[in-house]
């Protein structure tokens, strides 16, 4: 099974709409559920989609207006659709 590779925008842009909640989030999440071994957790340069950030990329799949919730919800469904 390949880990599910979640990428942060790490622009200013993205920073500055509450960033490290969503990082936090996730990483508390991750550690919490001892998904180290299945989610690849890392950031990116700015993709130039400033206007609907913060975003997320998920396995190349761009996510935008992200909150630390949905960011979850998000992760979530990917681990539910490796399990099938």
């Amino acid at each position: 099974m390949s880990k599910i590779e979640v990428t942060i925008c790490l622009g200013s842009s993205c920073f500055s709409r509450k960033k490290r909640d969503i990082v936090s989030a996730l990483q508390d999440y991750i550690d919490q559920k001892n998904l180290s071994n299945r989610i690849n957790l890392k950031g990116g340069h700015c993709l130039g989609k400033c206007s609907v950030g913060p975003i997320i990329v998920v396995n190349e799949q761009i996510y935008t207006g992200i909150t630390p919730a949905k960011a979850i919800r998000i992760i979530e469904e990917y681990l539910s659709t490796q399990n099938n």
